[in-house]
């Protein structure tokens, strides 16, 4: 193995560009000269697996612009909606980021992301691309929150098992009841479609925050469980709306 570990770059690249992604993450330990390698987030490799994995559609929109890197855009792939975690008036776009709520009536409609988190520091963009109708919300859930429901109802927020923040009147939701108004401003301004939101959850404080236009806005929930994995959630129901999600990694404190 000391001879594998001593190889050059240009060998390297082209062992691994033979690998799943699987296994260059267990490849990052098994040597010093493979991490650095593999450290280098915009290297041949990573630009492969990110031309051959995400559509180009999403590469070369700015959806991804908050994560510059292949490597941090392979991870938000990863992250991305779950097509088999949705409700079925959900289809997830053929760019993987975004989900398009169907023209049903008389329905509420959601969708989790493929991976959630137990553990660790996370934070994901969530941009709303279509009207939010009379409830949009933003948040997490568990495996046991449904993600359909008949009616027009805040869907996330409305059992023990999910949190959201309804974008629409700015009030916080868990459990079926309103929390209070988000963030706790005076007049706070209400979203645009379009803008950016950044979800922050702290799952070693046990907390879930917002910030809007880079601006913090205050920790939103607190003493979320510390035994169930948390998802990425949105539930919608307007018809024909869009919903993107770009997961960044650990946020940056300051």
């Amino acid at each position: 193995m000391e001879n594998w570990s001593h190889l050059p770059d240009h060998i390297i690249e082209v062992i691994f560009s033979y690998l799943e992604v699987s296994q260059l993450r267990q490849c990052l330990l098994v040597c010093r000269n493979w991490h650095r390698y593999l450290s280098d987030e915009n290297n041949e490799v990573w630009r492969m697996h990110c031309l051959n994995l995400l559509a180009e559609e999403a590469l070369k929109s700015d959806l991804l612009s908050s994560v510059p890197t292949y490597m941090a855009k392979l991870r938000a792939y990863y992250h991305a909606w779950n097509p088999n975690d949705c409700s079925r008036n959900v289809y997830i776009k053929p760019n993987k980021f975004t989900l398009h709520r169907n023209p049903v009536a008389q329905s509420t409609d959601g969708a989790r992301s493929k991976i959630g988190f137990r553990a660790g520091r996370h934070a994901w963009e969530v941009v709303w691309e279509g009207p939010l109708g009379t409830v949009a919300v933003v948040g997490i859930a568990t495996e046991e929150s449904p993600m359909q429901c008949p009616g027009y109802v805040a869907l996330l927020g409305s059992d023990e098992h999910s949190w959201g923040w309804n974008l629409v009147d700015n009030h916080l939701l868990h459990n079926g009841e309103s929390l209070g108004c988000y963030p706790l401003l005076n007049n706070a301004p209400k979203y645009q479609v379009g803008e950016r939101i950044r979800v922050i959850l702290d799952c070693e404080d046990n907390t879930l925050s917002f910030e809007k236009n880079y601006e913090f806005l205050g920790v939103a929930f607190r003493g979320l469980p510390t035994k169930m994995t948390l998802y990425p959630s949105v539930s919608a129901v307007y018809g024909n709306t869009e919903v993107s999600m770009v997961y960044l990694g650990p946020p940056f404190d300051g």
